[in-house]
């Protein structure tokens, strides 16, 4: 198969000058992770939901400081990006996804863009649903979080590991996940433009009878359980690959939690079944 075979077309385009904000409403619209920049017919550039989470706090302060919808694309989008023809296979594209670490691969053909090749789609191409091996043979050690750490520390940890993070109850049991798709799309400016505060209430020491302790920790922005998503959907370290592959195509996510009962074994993520299909 190649990449005319499994590319997602029309695409989603903006503008240098159109706003962030209205990038990222398109990008609730159409239900998609990235949006093609363009300056007439020509590629200038491509915006996704992780730019929008780690860029803006990356840029110069007199931009960190407007609000999202007076901040231009061309601030945020990464320009000249990484370009696929429509002949290029598969296995390929999934190799260039993962070596430059990228989630969509625009396709041109003659100057033009005529589809986009995003990692959805090799997760629907017949490569990856025949994959036999059982997802234990491919599933990482998660990263777990309590629901209590702040946005700041989120973010941090995810632009240093490009990882899904599993928010963990005080007695170590599922209580959601966050992946940057819940920091691209939140919505956590006040109405003056800072960051809300809020007082939380943490378990000091479990017990199993008794008073419980509880500590009081104060003027924290969001936290995890604001951002996460929960229920958190999980599935029995039996599930095959294919079987993995099923469940993130039919529900929409990009990671499964493989647990037994109460207990997190690990996560299976996208790029775990990218590195099966480039092989």
């Amino acid at each position: 198969m190649m990449a005319e075979d499994v590319m997602s077309s029309p695409v989603q385009v903006v503008t240098p000058e159109d706003t962030a904000a209205h990038a990222r409403n398109l990008m609730i619209k159409h239900k998609v992770s990235r949006i093609l920049v363009m300056e007439g017919d020509r590629l200038a550039g491509i915006l996704t939901k992780k730019d929008l989470v780690y860029r803006l706090r990356q840029t110069e302060p007199i931009w960190r400081r407007r609000p999202i919808d007076r901040i231009p694309v061309s601030i945020l989008m990464t320009e000249s990006p990484v370009t696929i023809g429509p002949e290029t296979p598969v296995r390929e594209i999934a190799a260039l996804m993962l070596d430059r670490m990228v989630s969509g691969l625009p396709v041109v053909n003659e100057g033009s863009v005529i589809g986009i090749v995003t990692k959805s789609d090799i997760l629907r191409s017949e490569a990856a649903g025949a994959l036999k091996i059982p997802v234990t043979g491919l599933m990482e050690e998660p990263v777990t979080i309590s629901r209590y750490h702040s946005l700041d520390h989120i973010i941090d940890l995810l632009s240093e590991r490009d990882e899904k993070l599993i928010v963990v109850n005080n007695d170590g049991t599922l209580a959601g996940i966050i992946t940057e798709t819940n920091l691209a799309f939140f919505e956590y400016a006040n109405e003056t433009g800072g960051i809300p505060e809020k007082d939380i209430k943490m378990l000091r020491k479990e017990a199993s009878g008794g008073r419980k302790s509880y500590r009081y920790v104060t003027e924290v922005s969001a936290i995890a359980e604001d951002v996460m998503t929960h229920p958190v959907l999980t599935a029995p370290p039996e599930t095959t690959a294919a079987e993995a592959v099923g469940l993130m195509i039919n529900h929409h996510i990009n990671s499964v939690v493989i647990a037994r009962g109460s207990e997190i074994l690990g996560i299976v993520k996208r790029d775990n079944i990218l590195q099966e299909v480039a092989k």
